[in-house]
């Protein structure tokens, strides 16, 4: 079992940066792959990235690659997204996410994820 808190979310202008952060606990966290999500008001949650459960593989989705990155404490049971050069277009609620599996043919299926958090706020103006 494992619970996931997601914080770091806020207002920020664009090009700005924010951090956000996933709390988990839970006795599986360092065998699970963690997964960020976004929904934006009236579109579905779309995947966003994810790490492995060893922190060494990571895998983006196209419009994020080279402003976000993904990591990991396995020591501390935390995951992050590093978000930088943000943009209007990427104001969403973000989500953490875990899964058993780093299958990347299904790593953006919302059905193959056991365990979310609540989610955080991330609001970009332009």
């Amino acid at each position: 079992q494992v619970q996931l808190v997601e914080s770091g979310g806020g207002l920020v202008q664009a090009g700005g940066s924010l951090r956000l952060s996933c709390a988990a606990s839970g006795d599986t966290f360092s065998e699970s792959v963690m997964t960020w999500f976004r929904q934006a008001p009236g579109k579905e949650r779309e995947f966003v990235a994810a790490v492995s459960d060893t922190g060494i593989i990571t895998y983006y989705e196209d419009s994020v690659k080279g402003r976000f990155t993904i990591s990991r404490d396995n020591a501390k049971n935390m995951a992050y997204l590093q978000m930088n050069s943000l943009k209007p277009e990427d104001t969403a609620v973000y989500y953490c996410a875990a899964r058993k599996s780093f299958t990347i043919a299904t790593i953006g299926l919302l059905d193959e994820y056991l365990y979310w958090g609540q989610g955080t706020q991330v609001t970009v103006s332009s």
